[in-house]
């Protein structure tokens, strides 16, 4: 029985010892800091690099309106259907970027396509704030 117990005491020995390293080494590794260097706080003050995100793909949506219908509703809709959005007619669309509202306009045909002609810009300032709403 003191046999069983001085192993589980040395056990235990081992146990602390090794958490103790690990609580050292973990102690060195959070408190060691780069150095930033000089050309990487003058890109952010001034000369901004945008060249590595040119190329990164977006999705741009307009959204003419919304509605909510019940599943009953919506399996009844068939060619010729109307469905009633929530804006009037002539009211500006909206632009979305990734989902992020970014501006509004209104429609044009161009070449026989369509098209939206921006009319308001959502300023970055007020996308933060609907982002925090």
């Amino acid at each position: 029985m003191s046999d069983d117990k001085s192993a589980d005491e040395a056990l235990a020995d081992e146990w602390a010892a090794a958490l103790e390293e690990q609580d050292h080494t973990e102690a060195a590794e959070a408190a060691h800091f780069e150095q930033l260097q000089p050309e990487a706080s003058a890109s952010l003050s001034g000369d901004v690099k945008i060249d590595a995100i040119l190329d990164v793909p977006i999705t741009i949506s307009m959204e003419i309106g919304r509605t909510r219908i019940n599943i009953r509703n919506l399996l009844q809709l068939n060619q010729g259907s109307v469905v009633e959005l929530d804006r009037l007619a002539g009211e500006p669309m909206d632009v979305l970027v990734n989902g992020t509202l970014i501006a509004q306009g209104e429609v044009v045909v161009v070449n026989e396509k369509f098209g939206i002609r921006l009319t308001d810009i959502v300023s970055p300032a007020d996308r933060v704030k609907k982002l925090t709403a």
